[in-house]
């Protein structure tokens, strides 16, 4: 296969299939009970300098009781995937917790406008950074999921992002036509929050999923947040609900409201004020790292930080609002 042009980007994880074939080799498939807390979980599976990714869409189901134990436990030099991120990526740059990016949706939040904290640290000079466009990151996970080393596009040629990712444009042997090749990506660790999931790690997740099915098969080590941890027997009830099995998932952490303050389809809808107030006081440095001492490092828990952005009267307002409840 020609290779004719390539990318200048960095490439910041090894897309060697047989190196991922011998970790998943040694990784352990039994059904055992694998419930922990946030901070257990953390701790075991999220070391300085690993490479981290979030599942969801937006601030949709994002992992941000994790995303907020990453930063309170001050993790460091992490390589991070910004595949549709937002909050989540905004609770870790204020944290700086990763300087390697694989950036695709990064610094928006969307119709919420640009996160001014994320910008400054995106401008700073302490993250490399490599491009990418949305699929083409879910095209490097499904690559992972597959076993294979790269995968293959269109949709990043002839464009300054391919300028600036670690692609190569390939010839291909049967039509000569011209693709990207994009190489595979196995996360050391992945954080997915879902709508239900037993003790052994079998889960549900709920309206759309985005590239969640090949980040779950991709990551080297998965940790699930619920909302709810079932019995067993709920799974077995309806088995092809089930989006991920428990051989790929190595914590699973209950934690009501865990994407909070984003949102979680036809549960709670997302906190547009707490949102808004982040993106306030992110506006000052000095202020911003009052609200994260408020919010964050004083907190030892998750379920501190939802009580102190209203706790259960909020969540009601919130779970009114996405079912179009009336009070």
């Amino acid at each position: 296969m020609n290779v004719l042009d390539e990318g200048v980007g960095p490439l910041f994880t090894d897309p060697d299939p047989e190196a991922a074939r011998e970790f998943f080799r040694g990784k352990s498939r039994a059904m055992v009970d694998k419930r922990m807390s946030v901070k257990e979980a953390v701790e075991r599976f999220i070391p300085d300098g690993c490479y981290f990714a979030t599942g969801g869409f937006g601030a949709n189901r994002i992992p941000n009781a994790i995303c907020h134990e990453v930063v309170r436990q001050r993790r460091t030099g992490l390589g991070f995937s910004g595949h549709t991120t937002t909050h989540d990526f905004q609770v870790l740059c204020a944290g700086k917790c990763f300087d390697k990016l694989d950036a695709a949706y990064i610094v928006g939040l969307e119709a919420r406008g640009l996160s001014p904290n994320a910008r400054r640290y995106m401008q700073s000079g302490d993250v490399q950074v490599a491009d990418w466009s949305n699929y083409a990151l879910a095209a490097r996970l499904r690559a992972a999921s597959e076993g294979v080393s790269y995968g293959l596009t269109r949709s990043m040629l002839g464009t300054d992002t391919f300028k600036r990712s670690a692609a190569k444009v390939v010839e291909c042997p049967f039509t000569g036509k011209k693709y990207a090749a994009v190489p595979a990506l196995w996360p050391d660790v992945a954080a997915i929050h879902v709508h239900h999931a037993d003790m052994f790690g079998d889960s549900v997740i709920r309206g759309i999923s985005i590239a969640d099915y090949e980040l779950a098969r991709a990551a080297k080590h998965l940790i699930i947040t619920t909302e709810r941890i079932v019995d067993q027997s709920v799974i077995r009830d309806d088995p092809t609900a089930t989006s991920i099995p428990f051989y790929l998932v190595d914590a699973v952490v209950e934690v009501p409201y865990g994407s909070y303050p984003g949102n979680m389809p036809y549960l709670y809808f997302s906190d547009e004020e707490h949102l808004a107030e982040w993106m306030r006081v992110e506006k000052d440095p000095d202020e911003f790292e009052r609200f994260l001492d408020h919010y964050i490092y004083g907190v030892a828990t998750f379920e501190e930080y939802i009580e102190r952005c209203g706790g259960a009267e909020r969540l009601e307002k919130l779970r009114k609002i996405e079912n179009l409840i009336a009070d």
